[in-house]
């Protein structure tokens, strides 16, 4: 079998996977395929299906949002990614069929597990400056402190980074798991210092100032719902090809 349609230059598959192989991507494209087995059988045994006006209705807001006016439009987008309209189809079914399993599996534990790990999505809009000197980290937290300057000319100044410099420090919404645990610690004591210099605090990178400029709580809205559902989703799936790639070694023993 070849692929004639791309551009006229004919394609065998043997060259496709030849490719992948040479490329170290083979294994990855071969996982994939065995996860979508594990999602079908899976949706399978809880009778979950996608029906053929839930695949239509897909199709429709990704034609919207690709501006795909006419059907002509549609037919020479999939012609472009060299794909048929039966095929695109397909696709949107296993991925509407994955997020109706991951449901399915995990729509009840969301709260739960918000609860358990309500610290990971609190955020801060941060200030940072880090300069390479212990000495002059010092010096310029108790400027600071003095208000002989202020921490954004500090950062304008004598950040190491460049980008950092322009921006004087604006770091914007930022989590706890953004820093190692040792800085997270020192930054995100209980009660939130707002406005407060912290540090200087050590690290690879030299000596660190912050500043906190607000404190925004965690929220479990529907995005970060959805959010949890995929991690959490992810992780059975990753433990499920691991325990099938795990079966099929020791069936070959």
């Amino acid at each position: 079998m070849e692929l004639s349609n791309f551009h006229g230059i004919a394609i065998d598959p043997k060259e496709i996977i030849e490719l992948l192989q040479q490329k170290m991507k083979l294994k990855k494209v071969c996982q994939k395929v065995v996860c979508e087995k594990i999602i079908e059988r899976a949706a399978s045994s809880r009778n979950i299906t996608v029906s053929p006006d839930e695949i239509e209705a897909e199709a429709e807001e990704i034609r919207r949002a690709k501006r795909l006016e006419k059907a002509s439009d549609t037919i020479a987008w999939l012609e472009e990614e060299m794909n048929t309209i039966e095929e695109w189809e397909t696709a949107i079914r296993k991925r509407l069929l994955a997020n109706k399993l991951a449901h399915n599996l995990f729509n009840k534990e969301v709260e739960v597990y918000f609860a358990q790990n309500r610290l990971d999505y609190e955020q801060f809009i941060l200030y940072q400056l880090v300069v390479p000197y212990e000495k002059l980290a010092r010096e310029l937290f108790y400027q600071i402190e003095e208000e002989e300057i202020s921490f954004f000319q500090a950062a304008h100044l004598y950040d190491i980074d460049e980008n950092r410099r322009y921006v004087c420090g604006y770091e914007g919404k930022v989590h706890r798991w953004n820093f190692s645990p040792d800085i997270a610690a020192a930054i995100f004591k209980t009660p939130i210092s707002i406005n407060e210099i912290i540090g200087p605090l050590k690290s690879d990178l030299g000596y660190h100032l912050f500043k906190i400029e607000a404190y925004i709580p965690a929220e479990l809205t529907s995005e970060r719902s959805q959010e949890i559902i995929d991690r959490l989703f992810q992780q059975w799936l990753d433990s499920e090809l691991n325990y099938a790639i795990h079966s099929q070694k020791l069936n070959k023993e």
